[in-house]
This record gives structure tokens, C-alpha cells and sequence, in this order.
């Protein structure tokens, strides 16, 4: 790493390079939400599919021209359709539409990014020419060279998420009407005073083409169908919400039917209701009951994060933070994050999971891997700059050096770099479900579904609340409790995981929007889990006042 004195003064000489180099600010790629809408135009030339290959060969072969020693280039469309309802009214339908190309060149050990929404010849090849021209000018602040991992060429590969029916070929009158069928439902129960529903759609279409001679095309879907529910008390003192009761997925429009929210709304209405009645919790220490809907979160924050090697080696600091899992060589084979019975995987193949594709944006097809086995801290996130820095210890153990396929880039004018895959919490061996957990449990909590929490800049020390809490005593659950939060240090709390479920518990929850990056970008994660069990950990009382 440079030390941050150097990083300025060759960052304020590189910048000065660029500009010279004829790399104007109008080349910076900005969010996807603030590019206008592409004409007619360029829609034809996207979907004419045997341009959008003609468009990648000329923007590779101008990068080579040019200098670079590798170069890819993704084409892609993403749509975004986003409708939200408040009672009996629609508060808001939005739609986005972005089209463009991105070229990324390596030249002499440096990475330099280029991007257009001009679908021509021209206009490929000019983007080509710019990346090229500021990884040249970005040498004067480089501390490394990139070693670029060789991986097998894909031809004419082709990839589609786990959707049957498009959510983008359903009228906004169907989707308005089913949310607003469901929020009458919801307001049948008792209390309830305010609902909120809405639908997140995004549909991204992706080709990908690299000078190894790998060319992919990928359509991918993702769907969130939401409500928060509000039940406020007679005298007015206190209102609890339920929300976030369906798991966002790669998955279309038959997903959000099969989660039937119009029959289920009056239902998680009576939850919202029944908080209301609930025991204040008393602050201490209990056993712990997580079911799926609450462990993903607390997954994502306490093994996905800390497990990205980018940020581990220091590279998220500014932005996002470091990782306790650091250094590698420390942490490596040595760091018991857990117990035996913990084996946390990386892949990015479940089906209908949110970071499941066929090849990641450095053209790699992803690998299933054991970031936690048996307990003990195996393997980082990489990438194919990544995985070099890890030679050491995938030799040891007679691994390949090989990327996980962690690469994406949120959109066509984004370069890609180190996004997390599925990261999830295997099942164990016995076929347990969450009433076995509850019956093996004195004195606990069961906690379901996932609400605010708060971590700190190296994933260590965090706090986590939930949507359901439930009193345990004598291995029943007795009562509703309210105002519950735990805390956590990370290796503490899943080194107290004692009990486990099994296969037929295992369930995806996950993150539509989950941000990283300068400039930040956004991807989608999912991650699985069956319930499990996690002996005396700190609860406090959030409702309390000083």
C-alpha cells in the first residue's frame, strides 16, 4: 500500500497527466440514476445484437492499437421500475433506463477506464483509446503493477437468472392494484393505522467481451415486493412496525405472486398489532434463536464485509472502512471465527440468489468456496487481481490460484472491482428445524426477521435488532417482547453458535442495495442460513430512557 502522503502527491501529478492526456472530467462515469434516458437510437443499436458485437471487436481492437496489453468492454441495459403506494393511494411510480458501453484497458501494469453512450464504431473505439490513455497516465501513481490472472476463454457464452415471467411485461395498473389490495387487507387489522407497500424491479441486460476471447451475454432480474405496516396504540404512546416479510430475489413477477401479499397482509398486520401487547424486554443476557430473516443481515455485516480482501488489505478505508480479518497471513488458517459446526460459503450459483450470474465482469465463471470451514477463517473474496495476492497460501495448500468471480460493476459506466457474492451459513448434518432449537432452550429469545443495526469501521463490534420477538422459557415460547437489540463481537458471538438447523430450515434473505466504492456503487446480495442458536449474549432494552 502507499503510504497517504505519497498517494496525494502522485495522485495531484497524475491527475495533471490525464488532463494533458486529453482525458477531460466529462469522461468520469457517474450513477446510473443520473443518466437521461437513451433515444430510439440507441435502443436499436443495443438490441441488435450482432452490432453490440461488432461495437465490443472495434472497442478491443482500438484498446490493442492503442497499447494495452488486455482490455474488456461490457454493452448493457439496465432498467429500473419502482412503484410505491401509501392506504389507498399510489404515492409514486418511477422508471429509469440507462444504455451504454464501458471499456477498461490495462497498460504496463495499470488499469484505465473509459465510457459512452454513443452505441457507434466511433464511438467505441474513442472510449477505447481514452482508458488507454489514462492507465498511461496513471502510472506516476501506481505502487504495483497488476498481475492479471489468466483464466479460460468462454465462447459465445450465454446466462439467464431464475425469472418465467418478466416483472417489466406486467402493466403498472396490475402491480398498483395488488399493492393496494394488499394494504386494505393490512388495514383490517386491529391498530393498524399506516401502511406502506411498493415493488422494486431491476432488469439488467449484459453483453461482455475481453481480449482472452471470451464474449457473454447475461439477462438477469431481480424483484422486492415490501410493505411496512403500522399499528399504533389506543392512547397514542406507542406504534410498532412490521416490515421487510418477503426477501428480495432474482426472480420475476411469479415470485412476487407466490409470496401472496394481499392474503397475507392482514396477517403481518395482527404481528404489527400484537408488538403493541408485548413485554418491555429486560436487559441481559440470553440464549438466542435467529431465525434466516435476521441471520442474513448479521451475516452480511460480520463475515461479508470483513471477508472482501480489498478491504482487508486497506483499500476500503476511506470510504467504508477496514476488516479485523487482516492481515491475511495472520488471519489465514489461524482466525477461529466459530465453531466446528461453522462452514460459511461464497458462490455466487444458488438459484434466485441476488449476486448469482453465469461469468463475473472479468469474465470469470465463479467457483463455490468455504470462506469459514469447520470454524476456522479459509479464504478471502477475490477477484483476478486479487487471487495473486493470496499465492502464498493457496500453494501451501495445494489450491489453484484461481479468481472467485467476485468481479461487477453496478453499471456500463462503472469499472468493476471486488463486489461480494452470495455469502452464506451452511446447514448442518441433523435435520433440525427451529422448534427443535426452541425445545432445547431454557431461557431465550426467539428474534425473526431484520430491522436497524450499527457496526463499526472493521466489522468488529456491532448491534442488531429484529422485526419479532418472542420470550422463551422451558423450551416454549411464553410470550411477545418488544424494544430488543443485541450486541455483538464478531468472533464472540459465532463462537457461541452452538445449535444448528438443518437442510430443510435453509432460507435466502438479502440485500437489494447494498453500497461500496468511490464513486459508491451499488450491487445485490443474497444470503442463506438456516435458523440457529447463540448462547448468552448481551440484550439490551432500546426503548428504555435515561
Amino acid at each position: 500500500m502507499t503510504s497517504r502522503r505519497d498517494f496525494l502527491r502522485q495522485g495531484g501529478t497524475a491527475l495533471g497527466g490525464a488532463l494533458l492526456a486529453g482525458s477531460g472530467l466529462a469522461g468520469i462515469p457517474r450513477l446510473l440514476s443520473a443518466a437521461p434516458a437513451p433515444d430510439w437510437r440507441t435502443l436499436e443499436a443495443f438490441e441488435d445484437i450482432a452490432n453490440v458485437r461488432t461495437l465490443m471487436d472495434a472497442a478491443l481492437n482500438a484498446a490493442k492499437m492503442a497499447g494495452a496489453s488486455y482490455a474488456d468492454v461490457r454493452c448493457s441495459r439496465q432498467r429500473q421500475n419502482f412503484v410505491f403506494t401509501r392506504e389507498q393511494q399510489i404515492q409514486n411510480v418511477v422508471d429509469t433506463d440507462t444504455v451504454g458501453l464501458g471499456v477498461r484497458a490495462l497498460v504496463d501494469g495499470t488499469w484505465g477506464f473509459s465510457a459512452t453512450r454513443i452505441l457507434t464504431i466511433d464511438g467505441a473505439a474513442s472510449a477505447a483509446r481514452e482508458a488507454v490513455a489514462i492507465a498511461k497516465a496513471s502510472t506516476v501513481a501506481r505502487a504495483h503493477g497488476v498481475e492479471w490472472l489468466p483464466t479460460p476463454a468462454v465462447k459465445d457464452g450465454y446466462w439467464k437468472s431464475a425469472f418465467t415471467q418478466d416483472p417489466f411485461d406486467v402493466p403498472v395498473e396490475q402491480k398498483a392494484d395488488l399493492l393496494i389490495t394488499a394494504n386494505a387487507n393490512a388495514m383490517k387489522a386491529k391498530n393498524v393505522k399506516y401502511v406502506f407497500s411498493g415493488f422494486f424491479f431491476v432488469k439488467d441486460e449484459r453483453h461482455y467481451a475481453n481480449t482472452d476471447g471470451t464474449v457473454t451475454k447475461q439477462d438477469v432480474v431481480r424483484s422486492w415486493p415490501t410493505m411496512q405496516i403500522t399499528a399504533v396504540s389506543s392512547d397514542f404512546t406507542d406504534f410498532q412496525n412490521r416490515s421487510n416479510m418477503v426477501a428480495p430475489m432474482a426472480r420475476g413477477w411469479e415470485y412476487v405472486l407466490s409470496n401472496d401479499l394481499v392474503g397475507k397482509a392482514q396477517q403481518w398486520g395482527d404481528e404489527a398489532a400484537a408488538k403493541l401487547t408485548g413485554k418491555p424486554v429486560e436487559q441481559g443476557r440470553y440464549d438466542l434463536v435467529l431465525d434466516p430473516q435476521n441471520l442474513w443481515l448479521t451475516i452480511h455485516e460480520s463475515i461479508g464485509h470483513p471477508t472482501e480482501l480489498d478491504r482487508a488489505m486497506g483499500y476500503e478505508a476511506n470510504y467504508a472502512g477496514t476488516s479485523f480479518v487482516a492481515p491475511p497471513e495472520k488471519m489465514l488458517g489461524t482466525l477461529k471465527y466459530g465453531p466446528s459446526l461453522m462452514n460459511v460459503q461464497g458462490d455466487r450459483s444458488q438459484e434466485g440468489g441476488l449476486s448469482t450470474i453465469g461469468w463475473d465482469d472479468d469474465g470469470v465463471k465463479p467457483d463455490e468456496f468455504l470462506i469459514v470451514k469447520n470454524g476456522v477463517f479459509n479464504d478471502y473474496q477475490t477477484t483476478r487481481e486479487q487471487a495473486p495476492w493470496l499465492r502464498w497460501w493457496y500453494e501451501k495448500h495445494g489450491r489453484p490460484v484461481r479468481s472467485h468471480g467476485c468481479s461487477y460493476a453496478q453499471g456500463w459506466d462503472n469499472v468493476q472491482f471486488q463486489r461480494m457474492p452470495n455469502v452464506s451459513l451452511m446447514p448442518g448434518e441433523k435435520d433440525l428445524t427451529m422448534n427443535d432449537l426452541i425445545a432445547a432452550t431454557d431461557r431465550g429469545i426467539l428474534i425473526q426477521g431484520d430491522g436497524s443495526f450499527s457496526i463499526d469501521q472493521q466489522r468488529f463490534n456491532a448491534q442488531f435488532g429484529g422485526q419479532l420477538y418472542h420470550e422463551i422459557k422451558g423450551g416454549k415460547v411464553v410470550g411477545v417482547l418488544k424494544d430488543v437489540a443485541y450486541q455483538i463481537r464478531t468472533p464472540d458471538f459465532w463462537n457461541s453458535m452452538d445449535m444448528i438447523g438443518g437442510p430443510r430450515s435453509y432460507e435466502l434473505g438479502g440485500s437489494f442495495f447494498d453500497g461500496k466504492g468511490q464513486p459508491p456503487q451499488v450491487n445485490a446480495v443474497s444470503h442463506g442460513s438456516p435458523p440457529a442458536r447463540f448462547r448468552n449474549v448481551n440484550v439490551i432494552n432500546t426503548g428504555r430512557k435515561g
